[in-house]
């Protein structure tokens, strides 16, 4: 049977961490499933099938007038997204979403293909933490909002955990990302390692060589500031009540236990990525059932 048209459907994408799981309030699956969509969707613009960038940003475009309408409280006719604005446009008038944090994903997806197209990089920490501000903090906020939490602290820590995710996805990622000509290290990290973006060329996933060591220590030390970030927003999984905190919990463990694996192969992501598996579940659960206010440190000292 059908989905009404105001439900998404379940998630099928891979992830880190839970959406929308059995630990989520009941009542609030239906706008987390919504958003996740929403975002999901605009993901693939972006990024999947073989569409040239321009057409990508026509679509993104497209998209974004959508979301205006579903703001308003209706879908267009012709909307070519009726299963993502139908259960969105619901949730924004029943939970009252706010548009912007959901315009902020948009502006980020759009970002990423202009960044490509024109070969950019981020010069430094401070700029990639404003792309994850737009690309990654407003799931946060979002989710906050539906949990009625809009303290500036409680804010704050979402962020942390926010940015962290996205960060701990770059990382895994870099034998995803550097074929397709995405580029996420930080040109000041990079330059304390005497590389350059040219320098990834020269090996894995670009080239037969291995990576040298420069590129290894480059991962561990984003890692490691991916690391103290999520222990920064941490702390938000003992303020928010009942299923809302456990899954966050999960969450959290979702992107340390990715961490984690990315430790285990030596930091050495240029050549395979890690992923979160069922063998994972029992472990997740301990380490979420055993949160504390402090989360352990690396298992091995940067070198």
């Amino acid at each position: 049977m059908p989905e009404p048209s105001h439900i998404a459907a379940p998630p099928a994408h891979y992830e880190n961490f839970p959406v929308a799981s059995w630990l989520c309030p009941p009542h609030l699956r239906p706008p987390i499933a919504a958003i996740y969509h929403f975002a999901r969707t605009a993901d693939d613009i972006a990024d999947e099938g073989d569409a040239s960038p321009d057409q990508r940003l026509a679509d993104l475009r497209a998209y974004r007038e959508e979301l205006r309408a579903a703001a308003r409280g209706s879908v267009p006719a012709a909307s070519r997204w009726p299963y993502v604005f139908g259960p969105l446009a619901h949730s924004i008038a029943q939970f009252s979403l706010p548009e912007e944090l959901l315009a902020d994903l948009l502006s980020a997806f759009m970002q990423d293909i202009e960044k490509t197209q024109g070969g950019g990089s981020y010069a430094d920490r401070a700029e990639l933490l404003d792309y994850c501000r737009r690309s990654a903090n407003p799931i946060g906020r979002l989710l906050l909002h539906l949990y009625g939490v809009h303290d500036a602290e409680a804010l704050a820590q979402s962020d942390a955990i926010c940015s962290a995710l996205q960060l701990i996805n770059f990382w895994q990622d870099p034998s995803v990302d550097l074929p397709r000509g995405r580029f996420y290290p930080p040109l000041a990290d990079c330059a304390r390692r005497g590389l350059t973006r040219e320098s990834f060329k020269a090996f894995m996933p670009l080239a037969d060589a291995p990576p040298p060591q420069e590129a290894i220590n480059l991962i561990a030390v984003e890692s490691a500031w991916a690391r103290e970030l999520m222990a920064q927003g941490a702390p938000l999984v003992h303020r928010l009540p009942g299923r809302a905190g456990w899954e966050l919990r999960f969450v959290v463990q979702g992107g340390l236990r990715i961490l984690d694996k990315i430790e285990d192969l030596g930091f050495d992501t240029f050549s395979q990525r890690p992923k979160i598996s069922k063998t994972d579940a029992p472990l997740l659960a301990w380490r979420a059932l055993r949160m504390r206010r402090q989360l352990p440190p690396m298992k091995a000292p940067l070198r």
